[in-house]
């Protein structure tokens, strides 16, 4: 069953608010006033492609016509207003959803309509937004269950260095899931499916329900640490403004198409879509940065 968010509008897929295609239009247009349209910049070989991508809930297309890449050491996100999406998107990719139409590729294998436990033998991981751990699993037994697939001795050298990647976890090792923190718990959602070291990592909304300071640094401190070691992240992320601060490329999604796709730091930066889409004025992100006393987490 779809959620809410993602479910189609009456006859179809989700509407598009006039305000949200005017933005898509003027971004691709270069409208005055609006800023430079985003340039091109050279990107890795992709290790993720989606070529024309459709997938929705019985006869009804949700995303239609998507396409998009992710390389080696990138963060990709994909954002949008509630409903665009993009939580679809994520389950046709890893196998969670059918596709209709179009082709996943990884790592130049079709893997169109692959289960999800196939995929994570490839090298493919994913975090759901909900029922991502285990909760009357201690954070031990939680990374052995990642590691279902490895040797005794593989298991054990992995879950130290899980540990050593979140640290906050060593100290909570023996705690039931269900007794951690919700900063915790993402970070044992996203240490127990890297037990399987994999070379794409699938987000969903990784900070979900989390305070802004911890969402933060959920996104910050973990997930651009990832790509930074070199493992192609494709991040969907409702905090919007937070997760272009620390990606490198960015598709907006509207009504379940790709409407604006450039590199994250000049979408961000664009006066008309961050008052459109992230819901922010310029004026209003500036004033809060400042009182943070904080700057972009990732320079263009």
């Amino acid at each position: 069953m779809p959620t809410s968010s993602d479910s189609p509008a009456s006859g179809g897929t989700p509407q598009r608010p006039d305000a949200l295609a005017a933005a898509a239009a003027d971004a691709q247009a270069g409208a005055p006033g609006a800023g430079p349209a985003p340039v091109t910049r050279e990107r890795p070989a992709p290790i993720l492609r989606l070529e024309d991508v459709a997938a929705g809930y019985g006869g009804a297309p949700i995303v239609t016509g998507v396409s998009l890449n992710v390389g080696p050491g990138e963060v990709v996100a994909v954002i949008g207003p509630n409903g665009a999406g993009k939580s679809t998107l994520l389950k046709a990719v890893t196998g969670r959803l059918s596709v209709m139409t179009g082709t996943v590729t990884f790592n130049d294998r079709d893997i169109t309509n692959i289960r999800g436990h196939l995929l994570a033998r490839i090298g493919m991981g994913y975090v759901p937004q909900t029922k991502d751990v285990f909760d009357t699993l201690t954070v031990t037994e939680n990374l052995e269950m990642g590691g279902y697939l490895l040797t005794k001795q593989q298991v054990a050298t992995r879950i130290e260095s899980a540990l050593s990647t979140f640290p906050a976890l060593a100290k909570a090792r023996t705690r039931t899931a269900g007794k951690l923190s919700g900063g915790e718990r993402k970070m044992l959602a996203m240490a127990r499916v890297l037990m399987l070291e994999p070379t794409v990592l699938v987000l969903d909304e990784p900070t979900s329900n989390l305070s802004p300071d911890m969402s933060r640094s959920v996104l910050r401190d973990q997930v651009r640490r990832l790509a930074d070691a070199g493992t192609a992240v494709l991040l969907v992320e409702q905090k919007a403004f937070e997760a272009l601060g620390v990606s490198d490329w960015a598709y907006i999604l509207v009504g379940g198409r790709v409407e604006i796709a450039g590199p994250a730091s000049e979408i961000r930066d664009r006066p008309d879509i961050r008052e459109v889409f992230l819901g922010q004025s310029a004026q209003g992100s500036a004033s809060r940065s400042a009182a943070r006393g904080h700057s972009s987490p990732r320079p263009a």
